[in-house]
């Protein structure tokens, strides 16, 4: 599915103890399995009662009571190609996004050569290859 413009991004804050009507049937077990508590989602659209959100290649429709809009971007999204901007080198695509709302910054994970990368990188970490 494309992207809207202006893509609205936001933190989805919900956890078990919420119970399970926050999340649509369908999306239970792998929203969970995901762990949104930090996690930035792309709000990509909404119906009468349900949002979907965007997590790097997979969409859940949950409900809107728990979204919280993010108004900073990130500089960096999902599957964005970037490189290390100092050493150890490393290379490859955006796979997940991460605020840290103590900091108020945002944080990346990449995947390079199909493998995540252990290490979370800070804005500056990283540059647009």
């Amino acid at each position: 599915m494309p992207r809207p413009k202006p893509v609205v991004f936001g933190l989805y804050g919900w956890t078990p103890e919420y119970g399970y009507s926050y999340i649509h049937p369908a999306n239970r077990r792998s929203f969970e399995w995901l762990e949104p508590l930090g996690k930035v989602f792309e709000k990509i659209d909404e119906t009468d009662d349900w949002i979907i959100l965007r997590y790097d290649e997979q969409q859940f429709f949950v409900s809107s009571e728990l979204f919280k809009e993010l108004y900073q971007k990130p500089a960096f999204s999902f599957g964005d190609q970037v490189r290390t901007t100092a050493p150890p080198a490393h290379q490859g695509l955006i796979s997940d996004v991460f605020f840290d709302e103590r900091a108020d910054a945002f944080q990346f994970q990449l995947v390079e050569k199909k493998r995540k990368v252990q290490r979370v990188f800070e804005t500056a970490e990283l540059a647009i290859e």
